[in-house]
């Protein structure tokens, strides 16, 4: 890859937006009213029983982790569907017949997914607003957690995506990897709540440091932990150099 064409790569992302909204049923609509469901549902258990978690209110601990949860599986699913799709009836080709490489295409795809998770947070956040009366937030940590989501999950997408022709492979990584790494992250409870013998399952997870530090952001006590910090940043390297690695082969890109 000796010059870099930023114009094919705006482009590409400038497609891959217009065509997001384009599907705004299924790509904004559907994630914020399932989220919406999940807080009316909390929000009356918590009417309720006014649960309380690491001293704060229920719906104020769940919140982050509900908006990480969208973000995570709208990135995994836009970078695979939309490289399936395009795979399966034919249009990928036109992209490896243009004089750009594959990297380029996966920067490109990379960077449309994080303008999109942004967004989607974002508006996500402003209507759990109507909700829970947030006083502050790091806006800094914010979009460095939300960012590092991201670009896992996208990556992931794209390596599914690239390698991969049929709807069954998607499905199957998404229901027995995406899902389970997002619940058994502590979105719904804290790590404390769990048997000693099962605490492992999220010290283990390094997801688990994302959502917790995310949700921290929140709040005015955030500390930045550099351990937990470098085990972040160590799943996301061996994440992005995956992707990377299979894009320059080209591993299965043409059937």
């Amino acid at each position: 890859m000796g010059n870099i064409s930023f114009f094919a790569i705006t482009t590409i992302i400038k497609h891959r937006l217009v065509e997001y909204f384009k599907e705004y049923n299924y790509t904004i609509i559907s994630p914020l009213v399932g989220n919406l469901l999940f807080i009316i549902i909390f929000v009356t258990i918590d009417h309720y029983y006014s649960i309380k978690i690491e001293e704060k209110n229920f719906i104020e601990f769940i919140i982050p982790g509900l908006i990480l949860i969208a973000v995570a599986q709208e990135s995994f699913d836009n970078a695979s569907n939309t490289l399936i799709n395009m795979k399966q009836i034919g249009s990928f080709n036109d992209y490896l017949s243009a004089p750009i490489s594959r990297i380029e295409i996966l920067f490109a795809f990379l960077l449309s997914s994080i303008l999109i998770g942004i967004f989607l947070a974002l508006l996500n956040f402003l209507v759990f607003s109507y909700f829970v009366n947030f006083e502050t937030i790091n806006i800094i940590y914010f979009i460095y957690y939300l960012t590092i989501s991201i670009v896992f999950f996208s990556s992931l997408g794209c390596i599914i995506g690239f390698v991969s022709y049929y709807w069954d492979t998607q499905s199957s990584v998404s229901n027995f990897f995406v899902i389970p790494i997002s619940f058994l992250s502590g979105t719904f409870f804290s790590i404390n709540t769990l048997h000693e013998s099962l605490q492992f399952i999220l010290y283990y997870n390094p997801y688990y440091y994302v959502v917790s530090n995310f949700r921290s952001s929140f709040y005015y006590n955030f500390e930045y932990e550099i351990g937990n910090n470098l085990l972040i940043l160590f799943f996301l390297l061996i994440m992005l150099l995956s992707a990377y690695y299979i894009f320059y082969k080209g591993f299965k890109v043409i059937k």
